[in-house]
């Protein structure tokens, strides 16, 4: 008897957790389809099936990302914020230490760059769409600044950059201060007009 579209649909869910994990915490080029599989309870056999290659396994592990990531469920939790404030709290669980002690569920942005970069079309998309959508935030809670497109993209780049370093740090203090000063500039650039911070 065939398996259910929501069969489907859950297995490969499945799949692509356990791939998005295994990249985070090894990436792209370490990872095997057996270990991929291996990883979500089930044969190498039925990868085929849903994915035509790693590549496109790739792609929908970053694209996951902006589903199930820790940021949306926090966020999601608790009240709904104005967007000026949104952005503050996703700064501070970004560049968090709590997200940082999470290396299965890294943001790919910060965790997968430089696979990202050697990859293909598709997760490269992905990754894109990714960190358009997290300037979305930052760039909605800039709304009526003529700059805004502009400070968004760069608060991405601290974030996604002060992450970067921590991560390949071996220094427990300067992976500190480089969130925490990432963190305080990106704050100022959110900061609106009255409660600018001084030059």
């Amino acid at each position: 008897m065939p398996y259910s579209k929501e069969h489907k649909e859950r297995t490969r869910e499945r799949i692509v957790e356990a791939a998005r994990k295994l990249f985070n915490r090894h990436g792209f080029e370490q990872v095997s389809i057996d270990q991929i599989m291996a990883a979500a309870g089930l044969t190498r056999g039925g990868f085929y099936y849903h994915f035509a290659s790693k590549d496109e396994l790739y792609a929908a592990a970053v694209t996951s990302f902006a589903a199930t990531n820790p940021f949306r469920r926090s966020l999601e939790s608790g009240p709904v914020l104005a967007p000026d404030e949104l952005a503050r709290q996703l700064l501070n669980l970004y560049l968090g230490d709590a997200v940082f002690g999470d290396l299965d569920n890294h943001c790919p942005l910060y965790a997968l760059p430089g696979d990202v970069a050697r990859s293909g079309e598709s997760p490269q998309r992905a990754y894109t769409h990714l960190a358009r959508g997290l300037m979305s935030v930052f760039q909605q809670a800039l709304d009526g600044r003529a700059d805004a497109e502009r400070r968004a993209q760069a608060i991405v780049s601290l974030c996604v950059g002060g992450m970067v370093l921590a991560r390949t740090s071996d220094d427990p203090q300067l992976r500190q201060a480089f969130r925490a000063s990432a963190r305080e500039q990106a704050l100022a650039l959110l900061a609106t007009p009255k409660d600018a911070v001084p030059a």
